[in-house]
Parts: C-alpha cells; structure tokens; sequence
C-alpha cells in the first residue's frame, strides 16, 4: 500500500510546490520602492546650532515639553557618541536591509492589498527592548542599537532577551507589529487564546518571510526549534492531562507565552526548554487549521480561538516521528 501511495504524496508535493512558486512570481512582480530616512545619522551628524532644523523636519521625535538642553547633551554626550558609532559600523550602508524589507512588503501588499507603502526610518533609542521594530500605519520605525548582534559588548541583558538583538530579526518583529493590527483581539484570557493569538503572528511570519527558517521566525536557536519538534506530543500531553488549555490562570502566560529563559513545566525538562512554548503550539494548531480548511489568511485572523482549535484537526507529532 505505502508503495502506491508514493506517486500521490510526489505529486502533492509538487503541487504544493508549484502553488508556492505561484505566489512568489505574482509577489516579485508587485511594484514596491520604501524610502529608508536615517534620522540617527541626521541627528548625531547635525551640529548644535542646527538642532532646530532637525526638530522641524522629524517633530515627532521631539515630545514638547523637553528642552532643548536634553537634545543637545544627547548629540555631545560621548556613550551616545560610541553607540552611534557602532550602530554606523553594522549600517553605514543600509541598502541590504532596504531590499528586504521590499521585499516583506511586496508579500504584505500580496496578501492586505490595501496596505499603504510606508515610509521606513531608523533611529536609535534608549534600548528598550520591549518597544523593537514597529509599523505604524504607513510609517516603519527600527531603532538599530537593538540589532548589533547578541554578543555585542553594550548589551548588558540576559541570553534569553539578547538573542534576537540580530539583523535577521528586523523583519520578523515588524511582521510582529504589523500583525497586531490585523489580529482580532480576545476578551478570553485563557491559555489557548493566547496560544492561537501568537499562533496567528507566527503564521503571518510563514507568509510574509517564506524565506526564513522557523528559528528565525521564533527568534530561536536551531537547537531550540529541535527541542520543541522532539517533544512536541509531550507538551501537548501536559497540557491536556493539567487541564491547561482553557484555564485563565495569567501565570501561564509567564511560564508558557511570554520571553523567558525557559519554560516552566515544573519538571526536570525545563532545564532544556525554550521559553514561548505555548506560542510555538499554537503556530502549529494554526498551521494545521489552515491546512485541512479552505479559509483565506484575512478570515482566519478574525477567529476565535476556540473555533480555530476545534476545527484544526491538530495532531501533535510523536517522539519517534
């Protein structure tokens, strides 16, 4: 029987392959030019005397209300100076990072056509790691000090927050923030709603950056992606046989959803575990949803949750798989 079925599964897959072919010609042949306005460079590089003219062209950089003393002991002040210096180093020619994001938007524009071409500028800020990469409507702002590498000598942060601090996470966090406009949020705050929720954003990631590797979209490691695809059916187990998945205890998030060191099963496996598990499932129930339904990208993100689990037909993969 299995020797049968093998000229089925091929053509499948070539179809399969085909189709994705499809797309990405449809995709390359989509018109898309992103102006890119260096801001951190126009600022470091401006002279005192001219800080006037900077506050006028970006006024939304320049809260009212601070003086102007703040600016100018920001532009002269030696440790901003030396940032600056390294961000320069990594970006003095931003043409590469141009055309990927190009590129990201021909894909956005494929599948929300009614998404504006924005405008990208990059700056550097205060190292705030919770605020990285944003899309705003028709504006992209990338503070580049959060993406030096993450070994780099100025990030004083622990391995799990600094491990994305890397160029090829540019796109995948403004696929993040893009995303958060096109997600039908939730009253639920149980565990699967938040699970099917970055589910969704993964999904977004499969679509928009076809050319990144599950790692990069989850701004793991390798290993870490091996991790969980090994003990993917024991998660999911642990989440049946606790009784988690409907439960609105918000110390799940913490210990399931959110960046972490590792995950928190309170077993001897959480030494080896990535944080985020919990988002990595629900990719995978919302892979397995879009799989066996014939829904487009646009509907499936105003799901409910619940509807998206019952009828994924997700199925975890065994160990041995």
């Amino acid at each position: 029987m299995k020797i049968y079925l093998l000229p089925l599964v091929f053509c499948l897959f070539f179809l399969s392959c085909d189709q994705k072919t499809k797309i990405e010609k449809q995709v390359e042949a989509i018109p898309m030019t992103i102006k890119v306005e260096r801001f951190d460079t126009v600022f470091f590089e401006t002279k005192p005397q001219d800080l006037d003219k900077v506050k006028k062209q970006y006024p939304f950089f320049f809260p009212t209300g601070i003086d102007d003393s703040v600016w100018l002991q920001k532009m002269q002040n030696p440790q901003w100076r030396e940032l600056y210096a390294e961000v320069e180093k990594k970006y003095a020619n931003f043409d590469p990072e141009k055309a990927e994001i190009e590129t990201l938007f021909k894909h956005i524009k494929h599948y929300f056509p009614s998404t504006k071409t924005p405008k990208v500028i990059t700056i550097i800020s205060e190292m705030d790691y919770k605020t990285k990469a944003i899309y705003a409507d028709s504006l992209v702002i990338i503070p580049l000090e959060l993406y030096l590498g993450k070994n780099h000598k100025f990030y004083q942060f622990p391995d799990y927050i600094k491990q994305d601090f890397e160029q090829n996470q540019i796109l995948p966090d403004i696929v993040s923030s893009f995303s958060q406009g096109k997600i039908t949020g939730s009253t639920a705050k149980n565990l699967l709603t938040q699970m099917i929720y970055f589910g969704k954003q993964l999904y977004l990631k499969d679509l928009l950056l076809p050319q990144y590797t599950d790692a990069d979209k989850m701004g793991y490691s390798p290993a870490q992606i091996t991790w969980c695809e090994q003990n993917e059916s024991y998660m999911w187990r642990y989440f049946i046989e606790k009784e988690l998945l409907f439960s609105d205890d918000q110390k799940l998030n913490s210990r399931f959803i959110i960046a972490a060191p590792f995950s928190k099963f309170y077993l001897e496996i959480d030494n080896d575990s990535p944080g985020r598990v919990g988002a990595w499932i629900g990719w995978q129930i919302v892979r397995s949803y879009m799989k066996n339904n014939a829904i487009s990208v646009q509907d499936m993100l105003q799901l409910d949750a619940k509807e998206i689990f019952d009828k994924s037909k997700y199925k975890p993969k065994k160990n041995d798989e």
